[in-house]
């Protein structure tokens, strides 16, 4: 999950007498530099935004209309996110028409989480190398690499033609994505119209801001605290605090488990409102064919995790025990762990 690489479309020009040879290394030097001066601005701007909001907070300086704006357009361009880009343009996790296709992915858009085309494919390329290497966002390089410092490096990004084939076919995907930029501003100008420059900065940066960390939270927070119902090649975990706040998101543990699935939300109690939003859209026919695990498939999985778990609890034990022995300067029992004297 990644602001958008935007590469200089500004030709380099040359002057008469100079290096010609220069100039394609001027150029991947500006197609090095640009993209993280972008970024740079998007996670600076939101934040100094929010540093100022809370001040105004503080003083009583905001409104309902402010805080109206912050709800709504936070579960709209989230949803658009979650449901859209994720569950819908990487994992097809349902099916539905163009014109609804469209809402999300422009929803999802006005996020400033960058291109579709570019979010699918990353987030498809960290499926498939989930905290190996290759992985574009993984803590196993440092929580704070896998949060917000993936951005800057951009060496292991998704490429679209490759690792989002899917949706190279796919009309919609590939307008909303040529036209990010309209629909990013299309974000910022409504709150702007409804409320002026305080409209602007609670419906537009303040959300901008606490949307994206929720959401590189998934990346960071969510391979390495929390729990785990099911055994995955990977560190997912499930985190309940970035589950209500991402809208279902941070019940990670069992979306890499069954990606495919539409619902992350597989417990009653795991609050999933993109899952509900998406179980609500299929009731009133603007979404099909929802995917969702199957309850016996779900409960062999929890089940072969238990196993697997109370294995390896099993294994540590006698390990410990031994180790203790043997540092005792006695030999190891081979008596099972708990057993009593006979």
């Amino acid at each position: 999950m990644r602001m958008t690489e935007a590469a200089s479309t500004s030709p380099i020009v040359t002057h008469a007498g100079e290096d010609e040879a220069s100039s394609p290394l001027t150029a991947s030097l500006d197609n090095r530099i640009l993209p993280k001066v972008v970024t740079l601005v998007a996670v600076i701007v939101p934040m100094a935004a929010t540093i100022f909001a809370v001040v105004e907070l503080w003083e009583r300086q905001v409104f309902p209309v402010d805080l109206a704006l912050l709800g709504i357009f936070y579960l709209l361009t989230g949803l658009g996110i979650t449901v859209g880009f994720h569950r819908y343009a990487t994992h097809r996790s349902f099916k539905t028409n163009r014109a609804v296709e469209f809402v999300l992915l422009a929803l999802g858009s006005m996020a400033v989480e960058g291109q579709v085309l570019q979010w699918v494919a990353t987030h498809w390329k960290h499926h498939r190398l989930a905290d190996k290497p290759g992985d574009p966002h993984s803590p196993l390089e440092g929580l704070l690499h896998a949060h917000v410092g993936w951005m800057f490096d951009g060496a292991n990004v998704g490429v679209p033609e490759h690792d989002a084939k899917h949706l190279m076919g796919d009309p919609v995907a590939r307008f909303v994505s040529r036209t990010w930029i309209v629909w990013v501003g299309v974000g910022f100008a409504i709150p702007f119209l409804v409320d002026g420059w305080r409209g602007l900065l609670w419906g537009g940066l303040v959300r901008v801001f606490l949307a994206h960390h929720v959401t590189w939270s998934v990346n960071s927070v969510c391979h390495q605290f929390g729990r785990r119902s099911f055994e995955t090649p990977d560190q997912s975990r499930n985190q309940w605090v970035v589950g209500v706040l991402g809208l279902g998101e941070g019940w990670h543990n069992n979306h890499h488990a069954f990606p495919e699935s539409a619902l992350h939300g597989l417990r009653w109690y795991e609050i999933d409102v993109s899952g509900y939003a998406i179980r609500a859209m299929a009731r009133v026919g603007l979404v099909g064919e929802v995917r969702r695990p199957s309850a016996a498939r779900i409960t062999r999985r929890r089940y072969r995790y238990a196993l697997n778990a109370l294995s390896e609890g099993t294994n540590r034990r006698k390990a410990a025990v031994t180790s203790a022995s043997e540092t005792a300067g006695a030999p190891p029992s081979t008596s099972p762990v708990g057993a009593g004297p006979s």
